[in-house]
């Protein structure tokens, strides 16, 4: 992704707040239990990761009692964790059910040795998203010490239609997907955010042709980010790989072959069938 430098024009987009699933409502109209503590954990975010339990109460839109009793059931499970001023954080035990998801853990895993070799190729900013509706979630991100400044965190969302590495899958995403993405609202963040259906819908055509996304000044304009598509083992594309530069002093052109490489070499460490093909006009070792 492109954010990067001072803060943006635009303020960075939150995270969705939660929805109400079919069944999260009780036959009186009142939040279920599962509504509660959802809320409860959706009360957390990185501005506001520590908080006491007046201020879970009143994010979470809960009684203080009621919330001091789901916050008591939450913290002895291990979601959630007191630390020595009484405030609460997120606990461990939520990232170790985190961890099992098949696009997190295992997809970083796979991914790291590549991401590593294409840091060390270029000594810039490296990052691994997937795509989550109309936005990207991050899962891994090497930060290099004296490249462009990124404002992208693991775990953290930005809107797909302004990233490079969100082009990239929604390139590939389900047209239904794409159709509601071109549909809009594009939020904009700089002149250069792409904020037009029509231009999306080419933009996007471009990628599936050349299999690579320039995204360019979107969310800050002195960055420029390169990405590409990772194949899964059905040969469907679960990731994007990129890399963010600094867009007055580089060439996209020149960091593409890189940014290839190292989506290929993901995918065929996940069995993509396609990353295991020999590619066109290459020649047997002997």
């Amino acid at each position: 992704m492109n954010a990067t430098g001072p803060a943006p024009a635009v303020a960075a987009a939150s995270p969705p707040r939660l929805r109400t699933a079919p069944g999260a409502e009780s036959d009186a109209g009142r939040p279920s239990v599962t509504r509660r503590v959802l809320g409860i954990l959706d009360a957390f975010s990185p501005e506001r990761p520590a908080l006491s339990l007046s201020d879970i109460s009143r994010r979470a839109g809960l009684p203080p009692a009621t919330a001091h009793r789901l916050i008591a059931e939450l913290t002895r499970w291990g979601a959630l964790e007191r630390d020595g001023d009484g405030l609460y954080r997120i606990g461990l035990r939520l990232w170790e059910v985190a961890a099992l998801a098949p696009r997190g853990q295992a997809l970083r895993e796979a991914a790291m040795p590549f991401l590593e070799d294409l840091y060390e190729a270029t000594h810039e900013n490296v990052q691994l998203a997937v795509l989550d509706g109309l936005e990207v979630v991050y899962i891994e991100r090497i930060r290099a010490r004296n490249a462009v400044h990124v404002f992208t965190r693991v775990g953290g969302r930005w809107p797909a239609h302004a990233t490079g590495v969100g082009l990239a899958l929604l390139a590939y995403a389900d047209p239904e997907l794409q159709e509601r993405a071109i549909a809009g609202p594009l939020r904009r963040f700089t002149p250069k955010t792409i904020c037009s259906g029509a231009e999306l819908r080419r933009v996007l055509a471009e990628v599936r042709r050349t299999g690579v996304a320039v995204s360019d000044g979107q969310v800050e304009l002195i960055a420029l980010s390169v990405a590409a598509p990772v194949y899964g083992p059905d040969d469907t594309v679960v990731a994007a790989v990129s890399i963010v530069v600094p867009s007055h002093s580089s060439d996209a052109r020149a960091l593409i072959p890189a940014v290839r490489a190292s989506a290929r070499g993901i995918s065929r460490a996940l069995g993509a069938p396609r990353a295991l093909r020999r590619p066109a006009g290459a020649t047997a070792r002997v």
